[in-house]
């Protein structure tokens, strides 16, 4: 062959690759990263398996007391399928013997059937007012805007 055929090849196959680029950046580019509006107290949402509705957030002593309905699955360390975002942290929620006596009501094993209980959140050392609940189960992420 001759160089200038390999040359015209050369061309021809960094233009396919850059096509080929250029489409899966549009397709990427389509895709949502799961980035939906937080949702408000009282609204419900699936998160794999765990259907999850918010009632009430009230902030006291130190301690964020989010109220939540849960249903759907058998988990006894469901709990830590959530977390509260305070500005550029994350916050575990307490367990049941964290919470202590102090606090009654705070969830600790989930089950099908439908229950009610407080997910408690140590915010004493927080400095801001930002206060969104996070739900990560499965492929699925839902938002809460406490505040």
């Amino acid at each position: 062959m001759r160089t200038r055929t390999l040359l015209l090849l050369a061309v021809a196959c960094g233009l396919v690759i850059l096509v080929a680029g250029g489409i899966q950046l549009w397709r990427f580019a389509g895709e949502s990263e799961g980035t939906e509006d937080d949702l408000p107290i009282g609204a419900s949402a699936s998160a794999g398996d765990l259907d999850v509705t918010v009632l009430a957030a009230e902030e006291a002593d130190g301690l964020l007391r989010v109220t939540v309905r849960l249903s759907g699955v058998d988990d006894p360390a469901g709990i830590d399928d959530f977390r509260l975002i305070v500005a550029e942290d994350l916050i575990e929620p307490l367990t049941a013997d964290q919470a202590g006596d102090t606090v009654t009501g705070a969830c600790a094993a989930f089950t099908v059937a439908e229950q009610t209980c407080d997910l408690v959140f140590g915010t004493a050392q927080v400095d801001n007012d930002i206060r969104v609940l996070l739900v990560r189960r499965g492929e699925d992420r839902h938002r809460w805007a406490l505040r």
